[in-house]
């Protein structure tokens, strides 16, 4: 025998609204301690020139979404641990490049705190003339007020452009870890 429990909202012991429903299915997280927040989507609007052979910083000036306005997209080009969302965060990020042969080499890299992370590097070699397309995704254990930034590096021997279509860095915070 199967038991059946209806309600349109359940609480905590303090009153404090935890999760809610409209009666036709859909349920609203109210908890912020339940929702993968902070959250960001950060890309780039316009092509950005790479010399060859340097490490550079990545301008991603727009976000589809930002739930703490932790990333900033005006000058820094970053994304910040906002105060009390120290904790596990999953990253994912792309650097697509244009024209790269398959004797070149397009890399993107996360740095934390203005640092070089090795384990976030990734590395394509394109197979044809149409560019690169490093892409990976990690699990950083990050502390309020760390910060994480995109950059870039190719080989192709003169200045390469990344295409805002392919170049992008998101992340949220994980839960339950």
């Amino acid at each position: 025998m199967a038991s059946i429990i209806k309600a349109n909202e359940l609480q905590d012991f303090g009153g404090n609204s935890i999760i809610t429903s409209d009666g036709a299915g859909n349920v609203t997280v109210n908890a912020a301690a339940m929702k993968n927040t902070p959250a960001f989507s950060a890309f780039l609007t316009n092509s950005q020139t790479l010399n060859t052979n340097t490490w550079t910083k990545l301008s991603l000036d727009d976000e589809q979404w930002d739930t703490n306005s932790a990333f900033d997209s005006s000058t820094n080009y970053r994304f910040t641990v906002p105060s009390g969302e120290g904790g596990k965060y999953l990253f994912t990020y792309a650097g697509g490049t244009e024209s790269l042969t398959s004797t070149t080499l397009a890399q993107i890299a996360l740095y934390k705190n203005g640092s070089f992370l090795d384990s976030s590097i990734t590395r394509s070699y394109p197979t044809t003339t149409t560019g690169g397309y490093p892409h990976k995704s990690i699990v950083l254990d990050l502390s309020v007020g760390n910060y994480i930034e995109l950059y870039g590096q190719h080989t192709k021997g003169s200045d390469c452009n990344f295409d805002p279509r392919y170049t992008f860095l998101q992340a949220q915070k994980l839960i339950g870890v």
